[in-house]
């Protein structure tokens, strides 16, 4: 054989056990990584799943939430959600203020939805997470005559969680940021909560 012809034996070699290196690697990800942020949403001792929303504090009374989430930003505070929809809806209700606040739903994928308190109207901002069986049920059994201001947000997947943040722009913000968080509210709806208004 060539030099020629031996090198791109090699080099074909090479690129062919780096791809099944490389899809192997991939393959195994999921069950090699027990810590990710859903697993660590619905087990944390920090999380009262799936009502409360829990701020993540810093300095040196950190919560053991602190283990797995990155070094938090000090200019945001951060406060979590995990929620079942096998028990109904979850309903996210915050109030917004002068400081800004968004929310980021997460499925076991990903955040798969976000917005921010732009999107209030007088003054609140409502998220129900729902399945497609129980958007439909809900959708059903609307009041044609009635306006819902409820924003929501059909999830491919039964579990997840909300991210809250609030950002203070000053050192002196930190405290309001943090009762801004733990102002929001999470709880498991029945159509019978939808709020509406005209």
């Amino acid at each position: 054989m060539t030099p020629r012809g031996r090198f791109l034996v090699a080099t074909l070699s090479g690129l062919v056990l780096a791809g099944l290196v490389h899809v192997a690697t991939v393959l195994l990800i999921p069950g090699l990584a027990q810590s990710d942020a859903l697993s660590r949403a619905r087990s944390g001792e920090s999380l009262d799943h799936p009502l409360a929303v829990n701020t993540v504090a810093t300095g040196d009374t950190a919560p053991p939430i602190e283990a797995w989430l990155p070094i938090p930003d000090p200019a945001v505070a951060v406060g979590l959600c995990a929620y079942n929809l096998g028990e109904g809806p979850m309903r996210v209700s915050a109030r917004t203020g002068t400081l800004m606040l968004s929310l980021a739903v997460h499925g076991p994928r990903g955040a798969f939805y976000a917005v921010t308190d732009q999107a209030a109207v007088r003054g609140a901002l409502d998220l129900v997470v729902l399945t497609r069986a129980q958007y439909d049920e809900a959708l059903a059994n609307a009041d044609e005559d009635e306006v819902s201001h409820d924003v929501r947000i059909v999830a491919g997947e039964v579990r997840g969680f909300v991210v809250v943040r609030v950002i203070a722009a000053l050192p002196s913000q930190r405290a309001a940021a943090d009762a801004a968080v733990q102002a929001v509210s999470c709880t498991v709806d029945s159509p019978s909560d939808d709020r509406t208004g005209g």
